[in-house]
């Protein structure tokens, strides 16, 4: 299952930055992403793939990149 964008919800909710263990890899959590979840808690973050060292064995490593702050909300109507 490809996974493309993750919410607070998904990654249980966690209070501290980190380093945490998910079915599609290692995701690393910052305080900065902890700050927007707490404003926006049902932003969606995309996932980005980090290069890890090609001897590690631990699987895959994410970070949180670009963020939407209304996932399930259609896009605003605009006219040209």
């Amino acid at each position: 299952m490809a996974v493309n964008k993750i919410t607070w919800d998904r990654v249980g909710r966690v209070t501290e930055p980190g380093r945490y263990m998910y079915t599609f890899g290692w995701l690393t959590i910052t305080a900065g992403d902890l700050d927007i979840w707490k404003q926006y808690p049902q932003a969606a973050f995309t996932l980005l793939a980090h290069q890890s060292e090609p001897d590690q064995a631990a699987g895959e490593e994410f970070h949180l990149g670009a963020f939407d702050i209304a996932p399930d909300r259609p896009p605003p109507f605009t006219t040209h």
